[in-house]
């Protein structure tokens, strides 16, 4: 086996022991003759799968009876205007906090349902900036506050939820979910596509408070995007095989420790690589230094020319992946949960070698 250190953005690496389990019970699913992606939806196994996934992910987040979870498909875009569709009418405001492009994808969806308040925008700034609680003006009577919580291809994440007095969070958390604790008594809506931190790319998690779904009064939802109708039961053909994976990392997540466990490596993995950006000049960081996510680290180099040898020779040296965004450029190292220690420490001991050479 010849694995690369793996830092892609998304679909993003997944925990070795979850592959090779998966392996495992590929071809014949737990002794029952044929794979979980060739049995029923509605059959025992499956609905076993998706039971305890869904009580694992409750205990991972400590939900409670307050919550609903939904294994949804569609990926984040199309919670773009699920979430607008299903809580914004017209003649209603919802604050949307702009910290880059996913969240200006959002906004532009939500537009149609009703009237969006851009509360913060990191634009001018290139969005290299989270706010401070002081820069949101936030408005009286909003429906929702939205936000991404972190920004993949500018290296930015929310340290802690915006405070809103009261009205709920709806959240982008695709890429650092489960990644750190949350105050869950704060979120009305959280989605998440799976495919950063919790599985592979074909299943996104809603989660949705019950009082906030109570509070749909809207007729006119197509069926399909109501929440209400996946709440009530599995009204089409769920990603089966996604959902299964997504089983096996909550399961490998509770084997570590939980999110606290995360918490902590995830600051160890950063500190360690932020450390070697910050050395010198050499290196520099994109973000602000209060800004900075723990998810994706992104840098540039002294000239692009530099940029584009140092991810080739890294590429040669099995450090996978490294390529900045196509639309900002330079270079990023996606360290997810399932990232292992040993694949930053090689990062940096490259970027060591690389600065000796052409520093």
């Amino acid at each position: 086996m010849n694995r690369v250190h793996n830092f892609s953005a998304g679909p993003a690496i997944l925990p070795l022991e979850v592959l090779q389990q998966a392996q495992a019970d590929l071809v014949d699913y737990q002794g029952t003759g044929a794979s979980i992606m060739e049995k029923s939806h509605r059959g025992a196994d499956y609905t076993q799968v998706h039971e305890e996934a869904t009580a694992l992910l409750t205990t991972v987040l400590d939900l409670g009876d307050d919550f609903e979870v939904l294994f949804l498909q569609g990926g984040a875009s199309t919670q773009f205007l699920m979430a607008p569709m299903n809580l914004l009418s017209k003649g209603q405001t919802a604050d949307y906090i702009n910290t880059g492009a996913w969240s200006t994808k959002a906004i532009k969806e939500a537009k149609a349902f009703g009237e969006v308040h851009e509360v913060y925008s990191g634009k001018e700034g290139n969005f290299t900036h989270i706010p401070t609680q002081e820069e949101l003006a936030l408005s009286e009577h909003a429906r929702y506050v939205h936000f991404t919580s972190n920004n993949t291809i500018f290296g930015t994440q929310f340290a802690t939820e915006p405070e809103t007095y009261g009205i709920p969070l709806v959240c982008d958390a695709s890429s650092d979910f489960l990644s750190k604790p949350i105050d869950i008594t704060r979120y009305g809506i959280i989605y998440a596509g799976a495919q950063k931190n919790l599985g592979p790319a074909g299943v996104t998690i809603v989660i949705a408070r019950k009082d906030v779904l109570e509070g749909i009064s809207k007729t006119d939802i197509p069926t399909i995007m109501d929440y209400r109708t996946h709440v009530q039961n599995l009204f089409n053909t769920p990603p089966v095989f996604p959902v299964y994976m997504v089983k096996l990392v909550l399961e490998w997540i509770q084997s570590k420790g939980g999110i606290s466990y995360f918490e902590r490596f995830n600051l160890e993995k950063a500190n360690l690589l932020y450390s070697a950006i910050d050395e010198d000049d050499f290196y520099s960081g994109t973000a602000d230094l209060a800004s900075r996510s723990l998810m994706n680290v992104t840098f540039r180099l002294p000239s692009e020319e530099l940029e584009k040898k140092f991810i080739q020779e890294a590429t040669a040296a099995h450090l996978d992946a490294l390529k900045g965004h196509r639309s900002v450029g330079g270079v990023r190292a996606s360290i997810y949960n399932a990232c292992p220690m040993e694949s930053v420490q090689a990062l940096v001991a490259f970027m060591a070698n690389f600065k000796a050479k052409h520093g």
